[in-house]
């Protein structure tokens, strides 16, 4: 095959990459649902952004973010919304998703607002999660005290 036929297909091959860019409909607001089994924090609502704790590092989210998938580690998600206020909300853990229509979920398996957090509580739990790794015998024993020291820690610290 020829420079300039294989220069040519991978051209039109490309070009709806570009397109489907184009068409992203990159917006000045996004669609942000926070959810959890305990209770739903915002569904569809419009916001300027959300920060996110997630095992590769925390990040904020704009509304022309790239689509994105990342696992969440427990702290805390802090969203600023379009008024003006910034909700702070703990996080066990979950995932969070910024789609191509520049929605985004974030489906947590727990959440609290940070205001709500007791930090003598919290504390008691972090105690109680630290006896828990130091007696834990068998790997997932210790592997559920580790995720429990994980997730206290996290509250502690949030609750601060």
């Amino acid at each position: 095959m020829s420079f300039a036929l294989r220069s040519a297909r991978l051209a039109a091959l490309a070009r709806p990459s570009i397109r489907m860019v184009q068409s992203r409909g990159y917006a000045d607001e996004m669609a942000f649902t926070l959810a959890a089994a305990n209770k739903v924090f915002y569904d569809s609502a419009n916001i300027r952004q959300v920060d996110v704790p997630s095992f590769s590092g925390a990040f904020g989210i704009l509304p022309k973010h790239v689509p994105t998938l990342a696992v969440l580690k427990p702290g805390v998600v802090t969203v600023y919304e379009n008024d003006g206020a910034v909700k702070k909300i703990f996080v066990s853990s979950g995932t969070v998703t910024v789609n191509e229509d520049a929605s985004v979920q974030v489906l947590a398996e727990e959440a609290h607002p940070v205001e709500d957090l007791d930090s003598s509580a919290c504390r008691e739990l972090l105690s109680n999660a630290q006896t828990q790794l130091s007696s834990a015998s068998g790997d997932k024993d210790r592997a559920e005290a580790a995720i429990a020291m994980e997730v206290a820690e996290a509250l502690v610290k949030a609750s601060e």
